[in-house]
């Protein structure tokens, strides 16, 4: 079951005894968690329950205890508990010994009157764990990981739709360009910007030029953009503008680097049959990063890719050593990369 089915099937009532969610996506989670406590427990009643549990700090037996305890003033209590070893490979930070049979035998006989979600942080479970294949079988697994390209622009139309506004895919676009792909500061975004539009408001480019401000790396990521669009001149205003935000040179020429090295490694691994899921797996990058990155390498051959890396590190040599001043060294740079 994915995350959108099992929402489904909470607003109808049908809630589980038990919810096991991992993923690096924390927002999602978040949402998800949302809706469980909207759904099981009213808001002004919220103090009484819900329950929140660290596996760092208290054992699994504790955490079954308050399951089987009664809820107090409320029909059913929600319990949160965050595992960072329980249901993965990592190992424990703390020193807490976990019994996992009470686990085990808890799940063969879950209190009706409680809702326990396990959070993990983590790309994947521990199949070869009992535990994990128990939950698999007997509770509900949720997976939540980073949308796809087209499935993060869709995601953004849908947050403008939910507060009564349209955003076309060019501007959602340009939104994950300037704010970066972590939903929550999407999210962010998009709330300020409905503001601006208003009910029935259409947000559009301009708006989000004008509202959204980028990160220093997703300006070098625009820059680079720039570059293998060969829009000199709009490559260097942003140079320029980063100058004027007293960013370091040599910090500059890092993300450059880092951006054609990962042009690169998405060339390279596109010409193995790799899939954009699989690549962003391989590279623990974004799906839309290794999407963009994607349309950015097309633009290069593999051999100018690593021209321009090995130029980078000569450049970052020289800068470091003070063999050239380091502004007019990436100036340089930028003007002979565009030719």
């Amino acid at each position: 079951m994915d995350a959108k089915a099992a929402i489904k099937e909470i607003k109808q009532g049908h809630v589980s005894p038990l919810y096991l969610c991992y993923g690096t996506e924390k927002y999602q989670i978040q949402e998800f968690i949302g809706v469980l406590k909207e759904t099981i427990v009213d808001r002004d009643q919220q103090d009484f329950g819900i329950a929140t549990f660290d596996l760092v700090e208290t054992p699994i037996e504790v955490v079954i205890e308050e399951a089987e305890t009664l809820p107090f003033l409320v029909e059913r209590k929600l319990i949160l508990v965050r595992d960072s070893s329980l249901f993965t490979a990592g190992k424990e930070g703390g020193k807490i010994q976990h019994k996992v049979e009470a686990l085990l035998s808890y799940i063969e006989n879950p209190a009706p009157h409680s809702v326990i979600v396990f959070v993990v942080q983590g790309e994947k479970l521990d199949e070869r764990k009992k535990i994990v294949k128990t939950m698999k079988t007997a509770a509900t697994v949720l997976s939540f990981m980073p949308l796809g390209g087209g499935e993060l622009t869709q995601w953004v139309a849908r947050q403008a739709e939910k507060q009564g506004c349209t955003i076309g895919r060019d501007a959602a676009e340009a939104l994950i360009t300037a704010a970066g792909v972590q939903m929550a500061a999407l999210a962010t975004e998009m709330d300020k910007l409905c503001l601006y539009a208003g009910k029935g408001g259409v947000i559009g480019v301009d708006a989000i030029n004008l509202l959204v401000a980028r990160s220093t790396e997703q300006n070098v990521f625009v820059m680079v953009e720039c570059i293998a669009g060969l829009k000199l001149e709009q490559a260097m205003d942003i140079f320029y503008d980063l100058l004027k935000q007293r960013e370091e040179p040599i910090k500059i020429a890092a993300l450059i680097a880092r951006q054609f090295r990962i042009m690169l490694q998405v060339k390279d691994l596109a010409r193995q049959s790799y899939s954009q899921q699989q690549i962003a797996s391989q590279l623990g990058l974004h799906p839309y990063a290794v999407k963009i990155a994607g349309e950015q390498a097309r633009k290069f051959e593999p051999a100018k890719l690593r021209g321009v890396l090995s130029e980078l590190a000569q450049l970052d040599y020289q800068m470091k050593s003070g063999r050239i001043d380091k502004v007019l060294g990436l100036e340089l740079f930028l003007l002979k990369l565009a030719v």
